[in-house]
């Protein structure tokens, strides 16, 4: 797909990998629809692409919010890309982390996507050429320690991107899931940070991660996987989990520690 030609709704735009995005867009001739529900760091990139971005708040989680966003959609005249890049995180132990915590992370993470997806469908359907991005994780692929209900929203988030993706093979309709590594934004508590720098895990920067997904929906790819060696252990997790099975276990006193030494920031 040509950017030029894209007239894209991005959700989570308002911080992280999200407004790299929205930028990213913008900047190759884009219109972009960006949802979030506070403006933040948007408004100034609203100034700079006038008439190119707009700005719709919404609660995802919410029918009213994702009606809010369609309609916007349907002023716009229709759209042709839907990038699902709303994504909260918790690292901590799962029972360490309540009720509520927990049901946001799933509704954020997996059900405004899959509900949003949904209501954009016949709007994308209309298009000659349309796709869905949906931005997950390497962890949608490896089951982490300390990222458990993580984990299930990602790798929840990757099947249903496989399932409907095949379920559209004889549309106009492509779906992409997009898995970054561990990535420096603000969504990483500081104890993840400090775990990732001990553990030598390697962080890639917000703007290099939009850019690759950009490329890949250019291209019109699948599956974008980010990092070595992390894609080559989402290989062997897939072939041989016993391998990443004692790998993890050796790590899982030093995630216990940053867990509980951070413990206060991590369930909040």
């Amino acid at each position: 797909m040509r950017l030029p030609e894209c007239v894209v709704i991005l959700t989570g735009a308002s911080g992280g990998i999200g407004l790299e995005l929205a930028e990213q867009l913008c900047a190759a001739g884009a219109r972009v629809l960006a949802v979030s529900r506070q403006m933040g760091k948007l408004a100034g990139l609203m100034h700079r692409y006038q008439g190119r971005l707009l700005w719709q708040s919404a609660d995802l989680r919410s029918h009213e919010g994702r009606e809010q966003v369609l309609a916007r959609a349907r002023e716009m005249g229709g759209v042709n890309v839907l990038i699902n890049a709303a994504g909260v995180n918790r690292f901590a132990l799962l029972e360490q982390i309540d009720e509520h915590a927990l049901d946001e992370l799933l509704d954020i993470n997996l059900k405004a996507a899959v509900q949003l997806t949904r209501v954009c469908l016949p709007l994308l359907r209309a298009q000659p050429r349309a796709m869905v991005v949906n931005v997950g994780s390497t962890y949608g692929s490896i089951g982490y320690p300390g990222y458990a209900t993580y984990c299930a929203s990602k790798f929840a988030l990757r099947g249903f991107s496989e399932a409907l993706r095949r379920e559209l093979a004889d549309t106009s309709v492509n779906v992409m899931y997009a898995a970054p590594r561990a990535t420096r934004t603000a969504m990483n508590s500081t104890a993840a940070t400090a775990l990732n720098q001990a553990l030598k895990v390697g962080m890639d920067d917000p703007a290099d991660v939009a850019r690759a997904v950009l490329k890949a929906v250019q291209s019109e790819r699948n599956e974008l996987y980010l990092g070595w060696p992390e894609k080559l252990f989402v290989r062997i997790n897939g072939m041989l989990p016993g391998v990443v099975d004692r790998a993890l276990r050796k790590q899982l006193p030093v995630i216990r520690r940053y867990i509980a030494s951070h413990s206060k920031e991590s369930i909040k």
